[in-house]
């Protein structure tokens, strides 16, 4: 079992920027594709972005390309995502996942991911 834990979440103002970071406690990350999904108050989760296990590619959802960046780091065995000119509308629990069956594919889809964390809030002020 692999337990995922996010960092970096907090409250910001509109137009400002927060790094999230998601690493695995007790097992290498090196060979899981990851993603972010968020689930804004009142509504359904919803994908923000993926990349492969070497980063080779990544995927991001069209509210937020442009200003949000996922990378990783298998040094320090941490994946992260950068996101800058925040709107109110990112506010969100956010949620890191990891899959080891097809780390290849960066999927947009929740349910292709096998470990979850337990999120991080970001809350962007108006």
């Amino acid at each position: 079992q692999v337990q995922l834990v996010e960092s970096g979440g907090g409250l910001v103002q509109a137009g400002g920027s927060l790094r999230l970071s998601c690493a695995p406690s007790g097992r290498t990350f090196t060979t899981y594709a990851t993603g972010w999904f968020r689930q804004p108050p009142g509504k359904e989760r919803e994908f923000v972005a993926a990349i492969t296990w070497n980063g080779g590619r990544s995927y991001y959802a069209d509210s937020v390309k442009g200003r949000f960046t996922i990378s990783r780091d298998n040094a320090k065995n941490t994946v992260y995502l950068q996101m800058n000119s925040l709107k109110p509308e990112d506010t969100a629990v956010y949620y890191c996942a990891a899959d080891s069956r097809t780390p290849w594919v960066a999927t947009m889809t929740g349910s292709d991911y096998e470990y979850w964390g337990q999120g991080t809030q970001v809350t962007v002020s108006s």
